[in-house]
């Protein structure tokens, strides 16, 4: 795993997630029903938490996807992401840049996690372009930073960490979730 630099890191406001081989493992399931086919994605809960962690510093996430995807949308709202852009892979650079101007960001003030060729376009533009372990090799030679862990697998966590760890808060923000989550179990228990 190559390291993120502090400078680099506390440059960062915007985080940027594909989704599929990224929040994903890249596996699509259907299973066909009454109702018709379904179709599933499989996450990981470790990235969950990070996406949590995101926002307790302060960072604004943005999942921008190039498929266009009911569980993706269904789990980054429950992780409290509110900008969910499925576009093609031609919209991806628009999107972004929306994305940035609401946040009231430059493009080097982002990072990108990616894993594919449709999102090479977007890792030129960003200040901090990133890939899990299993992107392709075009993806990995265009990123800072290449992780040790597939997508789907907790790629986005061990991304979360070292960004956060950088930065010098990781472990501080660790130690706030603990304490919060003791501090709401002994309230409960003082009822």
């Amino acid at each position: 795993m190559t390291s993120i630099s502090r400078a680099k890191a506390l440059q960062v406001r915007v985080v940027l997630l594909d989704a599929d081989g990224v929040m994903t493992d890249g596996g699509l399931y259907f299973v066909e029903g009454e109702g018709g086919t379904l179709e599933g994605r499989r996450f990981h809960v470790h990235d969950g938490l990070a996406i949590h962690m995101l926002r307790r510093a302060g960072l604004e996430v943005a999942v921008v996807s190039s498929k266009i995807s009911a569980p993706v949308r269904r789990r980054a709202e429950s992780l409290g992401i509110a900008e969910i852009h499925q576009v093609s892979p031609f919209g991806k650079l628009e999107a972004v840049a929306d994305i940035l101007r609401r946040a009231g960001a430059a493009w080097d003030q982002a990072a990108f996690l990616a894993d594919d060729l449709a999102d090479l376009p977007v890792l030129q533009e960003v200040g901090l372009p990133a890939a899990v372990a299993n992107a392709v090799p075009e993806v990995k030679k265009a990123a800072a930073w290449v992780g040790e862990t597939p997508g789907g697998l907790g790629a986005v966590r061990e991304f979360v960490e070292a960004l956060l760890g950088a930065r010098g808060e990781w472990s501080s923000l660790v130690e706030a979730y603990v304490a919060e989550c003791v501090e709401h179990w002994r309230s409960r228990e003082s009822e």
